[in-house]
């Protein structure tokens, strides 16, 4: 696994740059601008382009060699980078350079991910899946905990341009590990087609093997549902306590979050991965309900450390399962559907969140519900936020349940074999050649 690890330091100091940018970038946009929508429009350019080219990059994926894809990717993000830093460091930056540092760094995600997510079963062996699954994560666990101090402090003393020319450094250091290795090429087994029909492939490859199929379903619809809990924890817990209270719960779920990926590097993730996970989301539900049954920051806060701390664990199994069943030539273009779906869910929740919450729920609480739902949640500012996160969480653990019901989604272990060509250990084939005595 020494090729794995190497990789994985520099994705690590990468990711964890890209944290820092993404978060001095949603300050600087908002204290230029003082529009709401502006940064929302800087948050569409970065998420939009990357969904749209998904099917079309994971064909590409698939028909090139993924370490090149890797480094282009990595390399045409860190340029990006540079420039706008320099426009910056110059005085001529404007909301038109930031637009295409986003647009850039959303379609340079599109391609790298794939290629990064399907190398990693042609470096580690099955076995240790979910254990290289769950470091995987470890950089967006990192981003979460650090991102916001060393940005601010970076913020202060240098400036937006100083958390550039930092991310700028980490592409480099993400490009010179992926250019001191080699990384195995899957045989393929396709016959080289145009683009848009290798693209198309990847969606009948899912559609034959319902399992897998109703595993993306179930994970898209989970993305869904978390959205609304994404864009409504903020005002659910500013509604009961102060800043400083929140600015420590999301230090606390960023520990919650580095634990679990330590946890599942530990571990490697449950033995039966399709009912773990299934059972793992179905806590998680109970977890992000309990959130909304007191106005009270340490029940509040410990609910989020939990679902947190379960969020890397849920991601890696997963990972894990989709890196075992799906052919090691098909894995870019399944991949970047997989993308696709989950990044296309959230947007969807995080604008149905503010109108349900404004002009329905919160509403209901002060009104029909008050003396009844009210009687046990409370009333107030607020409270039907919780009323949402109650539903939501409701929601995530019946989605799960469903998942288990659903015979293809709960047998998919045993009824798709391996993908063939997956790394064997090999001191599983010494014992396994052994004679018993």
């Amino acid at each position: 696994m020494k090729t794995f690890f190497v990789v994985w330091a520099g994705q690590l100091v990468s990711i964890v740059g890209s944290s820092l940018t993404g978060f001095a970038l949603a300050i600087w946009v908002y204290q230029e601008t003082g529009s709401v929508t502006m940064l929302a429009m800087v948050m569409v350019a970065a998420t939009v382009p990357g969904i749209v080219i998904a099917p079309f990059a994971g064909a590409l994926v698939d028909r090139w060699d993924r370490r090149t894809v890797m480094l282009a990717s990595d390399t045409a993000a860190g340029l990006a980078t540079g420039a706008v830093a320099w426009l910056l460091f110059t005085g001529h930056l404007s909301l038109g350079p930031i637009y295409l540092l986003v647009l850039v760094g959303s379609v340079a995600g599109a391609f790298q991910e794939p290629a990064w997510t399907a190398s990693i079963p042609m470096l580690v062996p099955k076995r240790h899946l979910g254990r290289a699954n769950g470091l995987a994560q470890t950089g967006q666990a990192v981003g979460h905990l650090v991102a916001p101090l060393l940005a601010g402090a970076l913020l202060v003393t240098t400036g937006l341009w100083g958390v550039l020319l930092v991310d700028f450094a980490t592409f480099i250091v993400a490009v010179v590990t992926v250019a001191s290795v080699r990384i195995p090429r899957p045989e393929r087994t396709r016959a080289i087609e145009p683009v848009v029909q290798e693209a198309r492939d990847g969606w009948r490859y899912l559609r034959v093997r319902s399992g897998l199929l109703g595993l993306l379903v179930v994970m898209s619809t989970i993305n869904f549902l978390f959205g609304f809990v994404n864009v409504l924890f903020v005002p659910l817990f500013l509604s009961f306590t102060n800043e400083l209270a929140l600015g420590t719960a999301f230090s606390v779920a960023g520990i919650g979050m580095l634990l679990g990926t330590l946890l599942m590097g530990a571990w490697g993730g449950p033995r039966r991965r399709v009912r773990g996970m299934l059972g793992l989301l179905a806590a998680g539900g109970v977890l992000v309900a309990a959130a909304g049954l007191r106005a009270a920051v340490v029940p509040v806060t410990a609910a989020l450390f939990g679902f947190m701390l379960l969020i890397p664990v849920i991601n890696g199994t997963s990972q894990a399962l989709w890196q075992l069943k799906v052919d090691l030539d098909m894995q870019g273009r399944v991949f970047a559907l997989r993308r696709m779906f989950a990044q296309a869910a959230a947007p969807v929740s995080y604008l149905l969140a503010g109108p349900l919450a404004d002009r329905v729920f919160e509403p209901l609480m002060s009104g029909p519900l008050a003396a009844s739902v009210g009687a046990v949640i409370g009333t107030g500012e607020g409270r039907g936020i919780a009323l949402m996160f109650i539903l939501m969480g409701l929601a995530l653990s019946a989605v799960a349940a469903a998942g288990y019901l659903y015979r293809p989604i709960r047998d998919l272990e045993t009824d798709l074999p391996d993908a063939a060509g997956l790394v064997e250990d090999p001191q599983a084939d010494v014992r396994s050649s052994t004679p018993s005595s």
